[in-house]
């Protein structure tokens, strides 16, 4: 009888053995090569399959040898922000595509084909590194289908243009306190100007403005989520070459480890937040009119509504969708400011002619809602600084269903590199001054300002267009308003140009700037 039992063992575990084994071999060679084949037979070429690892150790180097490089702010920026794209598109042309591992990436920089792409958000779903999508971002960026649907209509209420409005004195003092450090700084020196690296002044200043809106009575706890946010992404970047790997960060490396400590710390925050408000809620308290608030607020009354808890979302839901705030809400508006104060001292007319119009509307006197909606020349700065600069200068979708993608069939299994980046410097679509600062081109709005339609994509599009880009808008004029009213700004002798997406499009070296209080 024991004799039969292990024999019946030994046969179970091999072909558990052999069936795991068909599984890898299949993930790591047959399914690859077969998605190669058909691309290829579609006209569509790259280097060949390497076993599991694909491009990624050449994507590695290139990307290490090329960030520390720097620029003049006259170059072309595609072949330093997406090396590796650049180098394959080079190489193969257009028709292209890069191993993520065992995962084919087509290159698309169509504008037509990346607005099919991002108007179809249930047959294209987004595909992250996993430690960005859960650990990180969270919330609403990370969701499909409809439970995307419903986070987003319950959310999308905190974001509406009369609820930022009552927003803008907490982004006020935020960029008072920026504004009195400047001249601090200044004051201090004894000159009239002094030399400033603006960068982590300007990270401060989105740390402070997204903690206070989204937290206003929680504050102190708002700085601190922003300051372990930071910490996780310097944790992950170096880490992101072997996320297509499963399961590779439960692994117990010191940079794991460390990453689980700060999700902890971060939901512990979180949840302690949420349940005071929850608590004050119940008491009938008035409730914070900040971002926090307004989700709170409508999420009980869609629960209301529908006499369901399930129509709402969970205290878990609501921690994601916190974290989100702090990501995306501090680093979208303190990269867009950054790279607008470079450009601007760099081409001075621009400053003056963003000064006169700030003096013109406002005075001396404190930015109102109303009026930073009357800003042309600022909003068209702005818009020229997000096509030169995009926040995200690619974006990486996926199928969940075999289609056809203008002449192409795209199966399951094949990722497409969405390089807006590539798409916003074509001199094919924005002119031979494609490379050049040039916010005129934005004057009869953003339908005018390119050859081909669909081309301008820093906030994505389609129906998943990002729900924070009023805010960021607002948050972006408020500040640079203030900073023109007090200051001039040139560039200093010690600025070396090296813009590089860790996560956003940063200054790798930071952004020492000449302030001149007026």
């Amino acid at each position: 009888m024991d004799m039969k039992l292990s024999s019946i063992m030994a046969s179970i575990l091999t072909l558990v053995s052999i069936t795991v084994l068909v599984k890898v071999l299949n993930w790591v060679w047959f399914r690859p090569k077969k998605l190669e084949k058909l691309l290829r037979n579609q006209g569509f070429n790259g280097n060949p399959y390497r076993l599991f690892l694909g491009d990624m150790q050449d994507l590695g180097k290139v990307m290490k040898t090329e960030q520390p490089k720097t620029l003049k702010l006259s170059d072309d920026l595609t072949p330093h922000i997406l090396p590796y794209y650049h180098n394959i598109i080079d190489k193969y042309g257009r028709r292209s595509f890069v191993w993520f591992g065992p995962s084919p990436r087509v290159n698309v920089a169509d504008p037509e084909l990346i607005k099919e792409i991002l108007s179809k958000p249930g047959v294209f779903h987004k595909q992250f590194p996993d430690p960005i999508g859960e650990t990180i971002v969270g919330g609403l960026t990370f969701l499909e289908d409809e439970k995307w649907a419903k986070h987003r209509k319950i959310i999308n209420q905190a974001f509406h243009m009369e609820k930022l409005k009552n927003m803008i004195p907490a982004m006020f003092l935020s960029c008072t306190k920026l504004i009195d450090k400047w001249e601090a700084s200044i004051s201090s020196s004894g000159r009239s100007s002094q030399e400033i690296d603006v960068w982590p002044y300007l990270e401060d200043l989105s740390g402070d403005v997204i903690s206070r809106t989204a937290f206003s009575s929680s504050y102190e706890d708002g700085r601190r989520i922003f300051e372990l946010q930071q910490e996780q992404v310097k944790l992950v970047l170096p880490l992101l070459q072997f996320s297509f790997i499963p399961g590779w960060r439960y692994i117990p490396t010191k940079a794991n480890r460390r990453l689980r400590a700060i999700s902890k710390e971060i939901q512990f925050l979180l949840r302690d937040i949420i349940n005071q408000r929850e608590k004050a809620m119940k008491k009938g308290e008035i409730m914070h009119s900040d971002l926090l608030g307004l989700l709170m607020e409508s999420n009980s009354r869609e629960i209301q509504e529908h006499g369901n808890k399930n129509a709402g979302l969970s205290i878990e839901d609501v921690i994601e969708e916190c974290k989100l705030f702090f990501f995306a809400g501090s680093e979208t508006s303190a990269n867009l400011l950054v790279w607008t104060m470079v450009l601007l001292s760099k081409h001075q007319d621009w400053q003056a002619r963003a000064r006169e119009e700030v003096l013109q509307v406002f005075g001396k006197k404190q930015p109102t809602f109303d009026g930073l909606h009357l800003l042309k020349t600022v909003t068209m700065i702005f818009q020229e600084v997000l096509r030169l600069y995009p926040p995200a200068p690619l974006m990486v979708r996926a199928p969940t269903e075999t289609v056809k993608l203008g002449s192409t069939t795209i199966p399951v299994g094949v990722q497409l590199t969405l390089l807006i980046g590539l798409t916003h410097h074509d001199p094919k679509i924005w002119g031979d001054d494609a490379k050049e600062f040039k916010p005129e081109r934005f004057s009869e709005g953003i339908s005018s300002a390119a050859k081909t339609q669909n081309s301008f994509v820093p906030f994505s599009s389609g129906p998943r267009v990002c729900i924070g880009q009023n805010f960021a808008m607002i948050e972006a004029k408020m500040a640079l308003a203030m900073i023109l009213q007090h200051f001039s700004f040139e560039l200093s002798s010690s600025y070396r140009h090296a813009p590089f997406p860790v996560m956003n499009l940063q200054p790798q070296y930071g952004a020492p700037l000449i302030m001149r209080r007026l």
